[in-house]
C-alpha cells in the first residue's frame, strides 16, 4: 500500500508539471536573470488559487534579490547590474606615471597665455581629448583653486596629477608644468642687464603667442559656459561674475564671486532634493591622508608667522639676512593672493620697489606724488635706497614672463635672479628664495586641502552650492577673455594684426580641431612674419 501511495504521488507531480508549464518557465527565467544556475525546487500546486498565492508570496523575495544584486555591482568599472536594467556610467582613462610625464613634458613648453589660457589647455587636453576625468570634476578643481591662496593654474596642474596617481603623480605633473618657465626666467633674470627686450622680432613673437592664447581662452569660455550654465539663474550668475571681475581687480574679488554664486544656488535649491553625490568621476587618489593634510596646512601658517616675526623683529636687511627678507616677502605675498598672476603683480612691485612721497610747489599749492626711492634720492646706488630693482626692470620682467610658457608666477625666478645679482649674492640662492617663497604656499594648501575636499564635495550643502560656484568660476574666464584682449592690443606692435592672428588660432583649434600647442606655435611664427613685413596696420 505504501509503495502504491508513492507511485500515485509521483504521477500527481508529473500531472501538476504538465498543467503549470508557465510557472516553470517564469521560475527558470528568473533564475537565469539573477545569475543562479541551481536546479529548481519541485513543488506540487493542487489548485490555481494556491498557485496565485504562492506567486504573491514570492514577489518580495525577488525584489530583495534585485536590490542585493544592485548593491553588489561592480563599482570599480562603473557598472550596475540588475534583472531589469543595466546602468553603465562613463569609464575614465587609467593613467600611469609615463602618461603624466608624456603629457606634461610638452605642455610645460607650450602653455602660453596666462592662467586662463592654461585652464583652457587643461580642459582641451585632459577632459575633451584624453578623458582623464569628468567635466564636472575638472570644474570643481578649478573652483577650488580659485578659492584657495596661490596661483590657480599651478594648483590645478598639481591637482590633476594627485587625483590620478597620488602624491608622486601630483609632484610630477606640477613640476613638469612649472620647470620650463622657471629655467628660462632664471637665466633671463641673471642676464637682464645685457639683453635688448625691445627687439622687434621678439615683440612680434610674443604678440603672436599672446593673441592665440586669448583665442584659447575664448574657446574655453564658450565651451565651459554652455556646459555649466544650463538655466537662466546660472547664466545670470555667469554674467555678473564676468562683469565684476572685469571691472575690479581686487585680490578678494575671485573667491568672493565664487562664494556669492554658491550662496545663490544654495538658497535656490534649499527645498529641492539633493542631487546624488558623484562617483569617483576619474578620481583615483586624494593624495595624503586627512591627518597629513592638516599638518601641511599647519606648516603653511607656521612658516608664514615665523618668517614675518624674524624679518620684523630679529634679522636686518644685510649680509645673508637679505635672503630671508626676499623669502618672507614672496611667501607672504603667495599666502594672501587669490586667482592668478595678474592679481599678484601690484603686490610684487610694492615689495621690490620702495616708494616715497615727493612734494613740489605748483601754482602756489603743494602737490605730492609717490616716486621710487632711487628717484627721490637721485641714484640707485645711494645707501638710503631700499628698492631691490628699478621699475623699468620689473616691467621688463613682466613683459618677458607673459611671453614665456607656464604660470605668470614664474616672474619670481626673474626677480630673484636679478635681485641677488645686484646684491652680490649667488643668483641660484635668490631664485630659490623667491620662487619657492611665491609658489610654496599654494602648493602646500592644495595638497593639504584635497583630502578634506574629497569628503566635503559629497555633502548636501556643497552639492546645492556647486552649480552657482561653477557658473561664477566660468564667469571669471569670460572676463579674462576681454581683459587679455585689451592687453594684447595695447602691447602689440601691430594691434589689429594681432587680433587677426588670434582669430586664426581660434579657427584652428575650435573648427579644425588642431592641437592647442601647435596653434600657439603657429601664432608665434605669424607674429614674427608680421614684424618682418612690418604689418603695423591699425584700423582707422
Amino acid at each position: 500500500a505504501a509503495g502504491q501511495g508513492e507511485q500515485e504521488q509521483e504521477r500527481a507531480k508529473e500531472e501538476n508539471f504538465t498543467r503549470c508549464p508557465a510557472r516553470m518557465s517564469a521560475d527558470e527565467e528568473g533564475k537565469k536573470d539573477s545569475g543562479h544556475e541551481q536546479p529548481l525546487p519541485i513543488q506540487v500546486h493542487p489548485s490555481s488559487d494556491e498557485d496565485a498565492a504562492r506567486r504573491s508570496d514570492d514577489a518580495p523575495n525577488r525584489e530583495s534579490e534585485d536590490v542585493h544584486l544592485t548593491n553588489n555591482s561592480d563599482v570599480r568599472l562603473g557598472v550596475s547590474e540588475s534583472k531589469n536594467s543595466l546602468d553603465v556610467s562613463p569609464k575614465y582613462l587609467e593613467v600611469s606615471y609615463q602618461d603624466i610625464f608624456r603629457q606634461f613634458i610638452l605642455l610645460g613648453w607650450t602653455a602660453f597665455g596666462g592662467p586662463a589660457a592654461h585652464i583652457a589647455l587643461f580642459q582641451k587636453i585632459f577632459i575633451e581629448r584624453l578623458n582623464w576625468m569628468s567635466h564636472s570634476l575638472f570644474m570643481e578643481l578649478f573652483a577650488l583653486g580659485q578659492c584657495l591662496p596661490g596661483p590657480t593654474s599651478t594648483q590645478v596642474s598639481f591637482a590633476i596629477g594627485v587625483v590620478k596617481k597620488g602624491i608622486l603623480g601630483g609632484l610630477l605633473s606640477g613640476m613638469l608644468f612649472q620647470y620650463p618657465g622657471l629655467l628660462m626666467m632664471s637665466v633671463i633674470g641673471y642676464a637682464a642687464d645685457q639683453v635688448d627686450w625691445q627687439n622687434g622680432a621678439l615683440k612680434g613673437f610674443a604678440s603672436g603667442l599672446g593673441a592665440v592664447g586669448v583665442a584659447l581662452v575664448a574657446g574655453a569660455a564658450l565651451t565651459l559656459s554652455q556646459k555649466t550654465c544650463p538655466d537662466r539663474e546660472t547664466r545670470i550668475l555667469n554674467l555678473i561674475a564676468a562683469v565684476l571681475a572685469y571691472m575690479f581687480s581686487s585680490a578678494w574679488i575671485f573667491p568672493s564671486l565664487i562664494a556669492f554664486g554658491g550662496l545663490v544656488t544654495l538658497i535656490r535649491e534649499r527645498n529641492n532634493p539633493v542631487k546624488e553625490a558623484p562617483g569617483n568621476e576619474g578620481i583615483e587618489s586624494l593624495g595624503v591622508k586627512k591627518v597629513t593634510g592638516a599638518i601641511l596646512l599647519i606648516v603653511w601658517i607656521s612658516v608664514l608667522v615665523i618668517a614675518i616675526v624674524l624679518r620684523t623683529s630679529v634679522i636686518k636687511y644685510e649680509g645673508s639676512g637679505r635672503v630671508l627678507w626676499w623669502f618672507e616677502s614672496f611667501y607672504r605675498t603667495g599666502s594672501i593672493i587669490f586667482g592668478g598672476g595678474q592679481v599678484v603683480l601690484p603686490l610684487l612691485v610694492q615689495e621690490v620697489v620702495q616708494y616715497k612721497d615727493l612734494c613740489a610747489e605748483e601754482a602756489g599749492k603743494t602737490v605730492c606724488s609717490k616716486v621710487p626711492d632711487y628717484t627721490y634720492y637721485g641714484s640707485f646706488s645711494n645707501p638710503n635706497v631700499q628698492s631691490w630693482m628699478t621699475e623699468e626692470q620689473f616691467l621688463a620682467g613682466l613683459g618677458i614672463a607673459q611671453a614665456m610658457p607656464g604660470p605668470l608666477f614664474n616672474i619670481a625666478a626673474y626677480l630673484g635672479a636679478l635681485t641677488a645679482s645686484q646684491a652680490g649674492v649667488n643668483a641660484i640662492v635668490g631664485v630659490c628664495a623667491t620662487w619657492f617663497g611665491l609658489f610654496g604656499p599654494g602648493v602646500l594648501v592644495i595638497f593639504g586641502t584635497l583630502p578634506f575636499w574629497g569628503v566635503f564635495r559629497k555633502q548636501p550643502v556643497y552639492r546645492r552650492a556647486l552649480p552657482g560656484m561653477n557658473a561664477a568660476a566660468v564667469g571669471l574666464i569670460v572676463a579674462a577673455v576681454f581683459s587679455l584682449y585689451d592687453k594684447v592690443r595695447q602691447s602689440s606692435p601691430f594691434p589689429d594684426t594681432a587680433v587677426a592672428i588670434g582669430l586664426i588660432g581660434f579657427v584652428l583649434v575650435e573648427i579644425f580641431k588642431a592641437p592647442a600647442p601647435l596653434a600657439i606655435v603657429i601664432g608665434g611664427i605669424l607674429g614674427i612674419f608680421g614684424w618682418a613685413v612690418k604689418l603695423k596696420w591699425v584700423a582707422g
